[in-house]
């Protein structure tokens, strides 16, 4: 049976536990050894990314042979507070070596939700973050969606402290998804300086809404708990207990944060 139609959680963790890992292709555009593959388990098949550790390129700013481990962190985070953002993922031994292994899924390339935009003309429905110049001098701005589903995904962000959320790493789902806009690529997240730096910058100083305090208090709970004991296996303790102090933070000032002066607020590129 081909995984067709989107597997549910426990099956896709199932699958990307047991299956059997078959390499198809590359990524090329990847920084990072990250690999398109084809797995089976038990009469199912589906595509999934694998990124092994021994791919990972050294970071000045992060320990060597983390990333694939902070992904997982990532996924886990994601349903702890039940944002659906991250695609199901997990920790374990592949074709070359113990990495990273994601679920993969289709974007719907018709849907836009971050652009680069004529200024001043900038659509209803969309937030400015940076106003810039295009090749030919005009005035441009770098501009997000205001969707909700963008808005879940930048709480997650602050809390996990992610240093890379470009443009490409939000994929817009097709409609018949239960969970319309994934997230990809957190490797280079839960650092325990703030190095958050994202394109969805739209909702700097709002208040939270009522549904993102839910999701804070509900990841607050089981940090102490379930969440905590699984996230030891990929972060620090140091990594963990910062991250339950930017929860509570956040949940304090019920406010996005500001972009901060001293790291650079949007990663380059930007897609």
């Amino acid at each position: 049976m081909s995984a067709t139609s989107p597997l549910d959680t426990a099956a896709a963790l199932t699958l990307l536990t047991r299956g059997e890992i078959e390499v198809e292709g590359r990524l090329v555009e990847a920084s990072n050894a990250t690999l398109y593959c084809q797995i089976t388990h038990d009469g199912v098949e589906a595509h999934c990314v694998y990124k092994p550790v021994a791919g990972e390129r050294p970071l000045w700013d992060f320990p060597d042979g983390t990333l694939a481990g902070r992904e997982v962190a990532a996924y886990l985070v994601s349903k702890a507070g039940g944002w659906s953002v991250v695609p199901p993922t997990v920790h374990r031994d592949g074709p070359f070596g113990p990495g990273m292994v994601q679920l993969w899924v289709d974007a719907d390339a018709s849907v836009e939700l971050v652009d680069v935009l004529p200024r001043p003309a900038l659509p209803p429905g969309w937030r400015p973050v940076v106003d810039a110049r295009g090749s030919a001098g005009e005035r441009v701005v770098l501009a997000h969606a205001d969707d909700a589903r963008l808005r879940s995904m930048a709480v997650f962000d602050v809390i996990v402290n992610n240093a890379d959320r470009k443009g490409g790493h939000i994929l817009p789902l097709g409609p018949a998804s239960p969970d319309p806009v994934h997230g990809v690529d957190h490797g280079i997240c839960f650092h325990v300086e703030e190095k958050l730096r994202t394109v969805l910058w739209g909702w700097a100083g709002r208040r939270l809404r009522p549904e993102d305090v839910e999701a804070l208090e509900r990841v607050q709970g089981c940090l102490d708990g379930e969440l905590g004991r699984q996230l030891s296996e990929h972060l620090s303790r140091t990594e963990i207990g910062v991250t339950a102090r930017r929860v509570r933070r956040l949940l304090k000032s019920a406010v996005m944060p500001m972009p901060s002066e001293s790291w650079p607020a949007i990663p380059w590129p930007a897609f």
